[in-house]
């Protein structure tokens, strides 16, 4: 990369990890289906024993439609490598099991993806290591709560449920003075929306299941890493037997392709959705940091360069009967977990009930919005029938 010059991402994602002349020609790197790879001479197999074979060694690591994922993204990012997993939740646990040992005490946001929080109270705390969780906007403040044994400060910006807007580069600031390393969940911002290693971060983790594969067919993670970090990260990678399969790194491939055309149209729909929700009388509040006015706002125009179409909505106070009725009747916005897909998403939300560090204050139901590719005007007719039925 160093030796060309440096595009925008929306050129970048259409170009990395690809190399026609590689594969008969083909636009894109082939799905590579192997297990068992045949060596010419015994001295290439004893090379491959002391992992000295320059090529691929067993269909565990190093296929090519893996490594090709690995390379984009890990340029993409800013980052030394990176490593394709099976899941985001892989990515973060993977993670934070390679940096980490018993004595070690690691700072969480409070803020947290769900999953995440869980992998810290009933896995990590099970082989020693010791988990605080602080408040998400504490900025520099975090200095406060490094213990000598902290290794990790673990930050989400923002949160995937509360969207809180953290100030990265004063937590890495204050963490890498401590000798402490900065992961962060990405996935909400992506690479083109949050350059995680110029603000701070040492390993960078998304779910490629989401935004970057874009499609809702595909189960992927990546973890990038620094140069200083990518040993730990691979040692462990490759001695669990972590694997990303073929057939799903080329779906998340195939995604890259399309990211920036389609993050711009879920940003676009999200922000017109979420200025005609803040006008509704039964909206308390709208919580999208890239939209003007919202909590977080200022913070996110200084450090990111984009958005997506995830964000949160409080209601006024109304009995869950009705919630539930806005929400039964829609015809677009439909339930379910995940995000980042084509299709436009609606949940109720309870960040109070996961939350030990700090309070979550709502006047009213919550629910998270996820805007997709539809035509923004009939989401906006479907939220305005849902809104009548609510009001009913």
């Amino acid at each position: 990369m160093s030796e060309r010059r440096k595009a925008r991402p929306a050129t970048e994602v259409a170009h990395l990890g690809r190399d026609p002349h590689k594969h008969l020609g083909a636009i894109n790197t082939p799905v590579y289906r192997a297990s068992t790879m045949l060596f010419e001479r015994v001295a290439d197999l004893e090379a491959a024993e002391r992992g000295e074979y320059p090529g691929i060694s067993y269909g565990l690591h190093g296929l090519p439609t893996v490594t090709d994922l690995q390379s984009a993204v890990a340029t993409l990012e800013g980052g030394y490598a990176a490593l394709a997993v099976p899941s985001g939740l892989a990515a973060i646990t993977l993670a934070l099991l390679a940096v980490t040992r018993a004595g070690d005490h690691v700072l969480v946001t409070d803020s947290v993806y769900g999953p995440t929080r869980r992998f810290c109270d009933q896995q990590l705390t099970r082989f020693g290591v010791d988990v605080t969780y602080y408040d998400p906007l504490i900025a520099g403040g975090i200095e406060r709560e490094i213990r000598p044994a902290t290794k990790v400060v673990f930050v989400e910006s923002p949160g995937s449920l509360s969207f809180e807007i953290q100030d990265v580069p004063a937590i890495a600031a204050a963490a890498h003075a401590r000798g402490a390393l900065v992961l962060i969940d990405n996935t909400w911002a992506t690479p083109l929306g949050f350059a995680a290693f110029a603000h701070g971060a040492d390993i960078s983790l998304q779910a490629s299941t989401k935004y970057l594969g874009g499609h809702s067919d595909v189960m992927n993670g990546i973890i990038v890493c620094s140069q200083a970090t990518y040993p730990r990260l691979y040692k462990l990678w490759t001695d669990m037997g972590v694997s990303a399969s073929s057939d799903d790194c080329f779906l998340a491939l195939r995604g890259l392709r399309t990211l920036a055309v389609r993050l711009e149209r879920h940003t676009r729909s999200a922000l017109a959705i979420a200025e005609w929700l803040r006008q509704r009388a039964e909206v308390a509040e709208v919580i999208f940091p890239a939209l003007p006015g919202a909590r977080g706002h200022d913070l996110w125009k200084r450090d990111f360069t984009g958005a997506c179409g995830l964000f949160g909505v409080i209601l006024h106070p109304v009995a869950k009967a009705r919630v539930d009725a806005m929400l039964d009747g829609l015809r677009l916005f439909k339930l379910g977990w995940s995000w980042g897909g084509f299709e436009s998403l609606i949940i109720p939300a309870h960040p109070e009930r996961i939350r030990t560090a700090t309070r979550w204050e709502a006047t009213g139901p919550y629910l998270r919005l996820h805007v997709g590719l539809e035509d923004t005007q009939d989401l906006i007719a479907d939220l305005e029938d849902g809104l009548a039925r609510l009001a009913s």
